[in-house]
């Protein structure tokens, strides 16, 4: 029997680069999924994917920072497959450029995207992972999250908070069955990195790495919880 059979896993971000990966990953380990983001049509080709290799896909557009859009995709999913057991809160958004020239609805939506939705979902699903004494909550943060670089203050700073909103909620929870989980990924070759000749990007981490990742949180032995996972790319992607 595949791991994940009949769990269903929500992954918001979920219509390409890490979320897709992800998303597929967890389907071929045999979890039905959830797919979440803005664009419906990226979120289809994904399902349509995730059909083809004979898996389940609920289709669900949601923008997260909207409220309403979380409590419907969470509504959703309870009433279509009556279960939530994992939450991948994979989506995120940032700009670079110095503070001083910063645009203070970037930053909020930076913090929005990055941090504050990780915490809304999480509330929203822990009430079902809780009562079923099981699950998992994977937040796909980022290096940046360790260390802070010219440039990426938001990004950083939302990054800074996943790591301890995860803390925190492991403590929280860690004693009722669920694990928690943040993956730290260096560059990922994703369309959210632009091209750039001193980059190699064979060299950078690929998204299906980081979706090995997610499930080798989620195949531990329930004796064991990695809290904190940091990828880096074997070879230096700098030329």
């Amino acid at each position: 029997m595949k791991p994940l059979t009949d769990k269903v896993a929500i992954v918001t971000g979920a219509g390409r680069g890490i979320g897709r990966a992800i998303a597929l990953a967890l389907s071929r380990a045999g979890a039905r999924i959830v797919l979440a983001a803005r664009s419906e049509a990226e979120l289809g080709a994904v399902a349509d994917e995730i059909r083809r290799q004979d898996g389940d896909a609920l289709v669900l557009p949601t923008d997260v920072t909207r409220d309403e859009d979380m409590e419907r995709l969470v509504e959703r999913t309870l009433k279509e497959w009556e279960s939530i057991d994992i939450l991948v809160n994979n989506a995120g958004w940032g700009k670079t450029g110095p503070v001083a020239n910063s645009k203070i609805e970037e930053v909020d939506r930076t913090l929005q995207v990055n941090l504050r939705a990780p915490m809304m979902m999480t509330r929203l699903v822990l009430p079902t992972l809780l009562q079923k004494k099981s699950g998992a909550v994977i937040n796909i943060g980022s290096i940046s999250g360790k260390a802070g670089s010219a440039n990426t203050a938001a990004y950083s700073a939302s990054k800074f908070g996943v790591i301890g909103f995860t803390q925190s909620l492991f403590e929280e929870v860690r004693e009722h069955g669920i694990k928690v989980s943040v993956i730290l990924p260096g560059f990922v070759d994703t369309p959210l990195i632009p091209p750039n000749k001193r980059l190699d990007r064979s060299k950078m981490i690929q998204p299906d790495d980081i979706a090995d990742t997610v499930l080798f949180v989620l195949t531990t032995p329930l004796t064991s919880c990695p809290v904190e996972i940091t990828v880096r790319p074997q070879q230096t992607p700098y030329r």
